[in-house]
């Protein structure tokens, strides 16, 4: 029971970050998984399982809430859906090492995205420019179909910030209509690893707790996106999922002194926390400036 509350928390604080960022789930779900030893193939497949039924509710969430553009989230849904399937294929047919170094260096990276877009306003993935065409909508969904399903989470650091940019749409449009998609990007990867023998080996008390806390958050994050300081808290996300699939690189490396480990974990911690606390400061600021132009127009 102590597990399946734990995880139940762990799945609403990470539906809260995806909810209102438009990423997280996956690459924090995943970066649990990994952590507590469970294979790289199968730690994709119970995240998959678990995006099912939170992102289905958060989904329909911000349906309702009018954060989707369903002519968008079509076009960039079903390349998605095809390049996440390729990907479930590609992890579950690679040895169990380069699967583990390969999902843990990629959750590294979305780690940095999300930590140097939130932290710094800044972005570790080349995005069109342009404008809103269809030939841009669907790299966008094949590349971050194919990274969600063999980095057990990557759907939303590649598509939130590519469709801000290609886009004209309000941020929580954008995350409101990444987050419908990412529901039928799911399924797709859950149908391609059900058919594998991953699913045999899933977790699923925490999958189950995952998805308990994600589906009873969903409804609440899709009311607050726009609403919640992102700067603070997708810096902390982001080198939260830094910290920990680190750790995991330096063990299957053989590890380093005890010293030398809490020297890294210590750096880490104190350079997010310092980041998050400059990065809400310039959020506020940007917000009170803002109001006060607001105020002065009226």
């Amino acid at each position: 029971m102590g597990i399946f509350i734990a995880f139940a928390l762990a799945g609403g604080m990470a539906q809260l970050v995806d909810g209102t960022l438009g990423m997280g789930f996956g690459v924090t779900s995943a970066t649990v998984l990994l952590y507590l030893g469970v294979a790289p193939v199968t730690a994709s497949a119970a995240t998959h399982a678990a995006k099912l039924p939170t992102t289905f509710v958060s989904g329909i969430s911000h349906w309702r809430a009018g954060n989707v553009d369903t002519s968008v989230l079509w076009r960039l849904a079903v390349p998605g859906m095809v390049g996440g399937f390729l990907g479930a294929v590609v992890l579950t047919n690679i040895s169990l090492a380069s699967a583990k170094s390969w999902m843990s260096g990629l959750l590294v990276f979305f780690g940095l995205v999300i930590f140097a877009k939130f932290g710094f306003g800044a972005s570790l993935i080349p995005t069109p420019r342009g404008g809103h065409t269809v030939r841009w909508l669907a790299p966008i969904g094949v590349v971050g179909g194919f990274v969600d399903a063999t980095g057990g989470g990557g759907w939303g650091p590649v598509a939130t910030p590519s469709l801000m940019t290609v886009t004209a749409h309000e941020p929580r449009k954008v995350v409101g209509t990444v987050n419908a998609a990412e529901f039928l990007v799911a399924a797709t990867v859950s149908i391609a690893f059900f058919t594998s023998a991953a699913v045999h080996d899933i977790p699923w008390l925490p999958v189950l707790g995952l998805v308990t806390g994600g589906v009873i958050i969903a409804p609440i994050a899709a009311r607050l996106a726009g609403r919640l300081p992102h700067a603070p808290m997708g810096t902390l996300v982001g080198g939260l999922v830094v910290l920990v699939n680190s750790v995991n690189i330096t063990a299957g490396l053989g590890g380093l002194p005890w010293y030398a480990d809490a020297a890294g974990l210590l750096s880490i911690v104190g350079a997010t926390s310092y980041v998050a606390y400059q990065a809400w400061q310039r959020e506020r600021a940007t917000v009170g400036t803002a109001a006060l132009a607001d105020a002065e127009l009226s």
